[in-house]
């Protein structure tokens, strides 16, 4: 019963989320055709087809739609789903399908397709589809709330853990998940708070306790070297079609995401402490490559005058090449514009008692080795700009851990050398942190910050912050 009245609800979202894309196609059409041509009649001379014609996009648009949305999982169930996750599925949606569309359109010669119409068709349809999903999230959580809609769960394990992760459950109580009781996995102990969840028996009763019992979910919260002794229990949930779940908090103090993974079929548990949404990182190459270009064809007069004014004021080559560590310490050639007289790298000890940083890293203020081109391709970071093939060749990305020489990666604490996990970057959080005003402690503090809550706003949120930062000169050296 249950189960059928999910699917009805999944099918009335379905047919839901198929009416509003269908409706986004009048209301772009409005807005291209009506009212951007009247607020911005320079950007858009020229009116649109007749909406007749657009309609003919709908056979395209709808089962192409229905795939997608089916795909992104927006039809299981999202009771723990983070919602930034469900708005995000919504713009890959709504700008995925939209891109597909364009190339049909470009494919089946359809030239009354207007580029613009289709940009807004995306943003409308986002707009509409993640507004229905949060309008969705806030009123099942409200019902949820209130009682309603819920879904009972059996623990089966005693303890601490299984004591914990029931209050954790409890203490949601718009997921809608109810805790019946636990059973005893003869590991010993009792658990906690006893007279609000009762023991329904022990782990041998499992099968008689689903047979009385009305049991929607099962946590397994297991002790760790004992996954084997849960094989009969996992086996009887599997006979009476109840969804089994297995805490992993087997490891409390490893820090590193457990991540289901597949090898030709064979499932792996995979611990890892960098970012693993194959989606997401693919945004980021796509944004690296994307602006690295741009940037690199606006600033290539700044980068001629560079290399002139380096040429001409002192002998030696216009750039600078270095080996530095990139990820997981592979070795690649950095590429800087020179700022420092020929041959400074030997004369690396003259200075070195001049240092201002801690740990292993040399930074210096008044570096005597500077030459006064230099000091103002340093002060305006214009230096840094031949990097940017460095991250169109996949070696760094504009946003990560700056990359360290392999001499300074030998001296690192054990704990340090995880900032070699993600690929190095341009500017990063210590970029706009006060770069070498920060000491070394703290530096590698921001980067394995960086590292454990990387997504793609924060990327964005550091290329926003780096042009102030880069205009201010702040700790440059």
């Amino acid at each position: 019963m249950l189960k059928q009245k999910a699917r009805a609800i999944a099918m009335g979202v379905l047919i839901g989320d198929l009416a509003l894309t269908a409706m986004s196609l009048p209301v772009a059409y409005f807005l291209r055709h009506g009212v951007l041509t009247s607020l911005f009649p320079s950007l858009f001379p020229s009116p649109l087809f007749p909406f007749e014609r657009y309609l003919a996009l709908l056979p395209l648009i709808l089962p192409l739609w229905g795939i997608m949305l089916y795909g992104a999982g927006f039809y299981r169930s999202h009771r723990t789903l983070p919602l930034g996750e469900e708005i995000w599925s919504a713009m890959k949606v709504a700008f995925g399908g939209t891109a597909v569309i364009a190339l049909l359109a470009y494919g089946l010669r359809l030239d009354f397709v207007s580029r613009w119409f289709l940009v807004v068709f995306g943003g409308v349809n986002f707009t509409v589809l993640a507004t229905e999903k949060v309008a969705l999230r806030l009123l099942s959580r409200w019902v949820r709330s209130r009682g309603y809609n819920f879904r009972t769960v059996l623990l089966v394990g005693t303890g601490w853990n299984a004591a914990k992760l029931a209050d954790f459950v409890e203490a949601h109580p718009y997921w809608g998940f109810r805790v019946i009781g636990y059973l005893d996995d003869d590991n010993g102990g009792e658990i906690r708070r006893t007279n609000r969840w009762p023991c329904l028996g022990k782990i041998t009763d499992l099968e008689a306790i689903l047979i009385r019992e009305v049991v929607d979910e099962i946590i397994f919260v297991i002790e760790k070297g004992k996954l084997g002794e849960y094989e009969e229990a996992l086996l009887v949930a599997e006979r009476h079609g109840v969804r089994a779940h297995v805490s992993l908090d087997i490891f409390p103090h490893v820090l590193a995401r457990p991540v289901l993974e597949e090898l030709d079929g064979v499932p792996l548990l995979s611990f890892t402490t960098t970012p693993s949404n194959p989606m997401q990182l693919v945004v980021k190459r796509a944004i690296d490559l994307t602006l690295s270009l741009a940037v690199f064809l606006l600033s290539l007069p700044i980068q001629v005058l560079a290399a002139v004014a380096i040429k001409l004021s002192s002998s030696g080559p216009i750039f600078f090449r270095q080996v530095r560590c990139g990820l997981n310490g592979r070795h690649f050639t950095l590429l800087k514009f020179r700022t420092m007289e020929a041959g400074a790298e030997e004369r690396l000890p003259e200075v070195s008692h001049l240092n201002e940083m801690s740990g292993p890293v040399f930074k210096v203020s008044r570096d005597p080795r500077l030459t006064l081109i230099g000091r103002v391709l340093r002060r305006l970071s214009i230096d840094e700009l031949p990097q940017l093939w460095n991250v169109l060749s996949g070696d760094m990305s504009l946003v990560g851990p700056r990359p360290p020489l392999p001499e300074e990666v030998s001296r690192y604490e054990p704990w340090q050398r995880r900032r070699l996990s993600m690929n190095p970057g341009i500017t990063c959080l210590w970029q706009i942190s006060g770069r070498n005003n920060l000491d070394f402690d703290r530096w590698m503090a921001l980067d394995l910050k960086y590292i454990d809550t990387w997504s793609p706003m924060l990327d964005l949120k550091i290329l926003l912050k780096t042009v102030p930062a880069v205009l201010s000169g702040r700790g440059a050296r």
